[in-house]
């Protein structure tokens, strides 16, 4: 497979892990496929962004910078939410970028 077909398929798979939660709590659709396009696009940026540092924490950087528009946006409704968001992209974040290091070469 491909650098970028790898890099979609990790993006899929933390954007399905991501999702979950947000479906059994009967979240917007918008919001739900906000939060996968968001990880697909993810998975892309995070196997091609070099970066001097370890993969799991290029990751949870990438992640924490791409989550703070959407932070700003979700606060203004729910002053708690951004707890679950950074954290959600902290993990999965880290996640990705030892997936990408591993597979996405």
């Amino acid at each position: 497979m491909t650098r970028l077909l790898v890099s979609l398929l990790i993006g899929v798979v933390a954007g399905i892990i991501d999702v979950i939660p947000m479906v059994i709590q009967k979240m917007d659709k918008y919001a739900n496929w906000s939060a996968f396009v968001h990880w697909v696009v993810l998975g892309i940026f995070i196997s091609y962004i070099q970066m001097p540092m370890a993969p799991w924490l290029k990751g949870l950087l990438v992640a924490e910078l791409a989550a703070l528009p959407i932070v700003i946006v979700v606060s203004k409704e729910d002053k708690k939410a951004w707890i679950p968001i950074l954290i959600m992209s902290a993990i999965l974040g880290a996640l990705v970028g030892i997936a990408a290091a591993k597979f996405a070469v």
